[in-house]
């Protein structure tokens, strides 16, 4: 036996990170309409070439479910949108601008003109 081979199967990290949940549903779920949607406008499409009775109650079902199918892509959107309002991106000052407001604010008080933040002083 030659134990020097190397494993059928290795791990890599993933390129980017895994999609919320909320939105890995709605994606998923619009994926599954789409999917369906298109399914269901060949079949129309093929019925209507052939002459079929079926291709008229194709063709308005397959405009219904184009509906659903681009809510569904917005729901997808929306979901994200409101995902990353919600629990996303929490943006800090950089390094550099904290600094700087420090340095400000460590002059004003050497100068004794602490009166507040510009929103105070706005408001008196």
């Amino acid at each position: 036996m030659d134990t020097g081979r190397r494993p059928l199967w290795q791990e890599e990290p993933a390129a980017r990170r895994r999609m919320p949940d909320p939105v890995r549903t709605s994606a998923v779920r619009a994926v599954i309409i789409v999917a369906l949607t298109l399914i269901q406008a060949m079949v129309a499409f093929l019925c209507a070439v052939a002459g079929a009775w079926f291709a008229f109650p194709a063709v308005l079902s397959t405009v219904a479910s184009t509906v659903v199918a681009t809510w569904g892509v917005l729901d997808v959107w929306v979901t994200r949108q409101v995902w990353v309002q919600r629990n996303g991106v929490h943006s800090l000052p950089s390094s550099t601008a904290r600094a700087r407001r420090r340095s400000r604010r460590r002059e004003r008080r050497t100068r004794g003109d602490d009166q507040g933040s510009p929103r105070d002083r706005a408001a008196a």
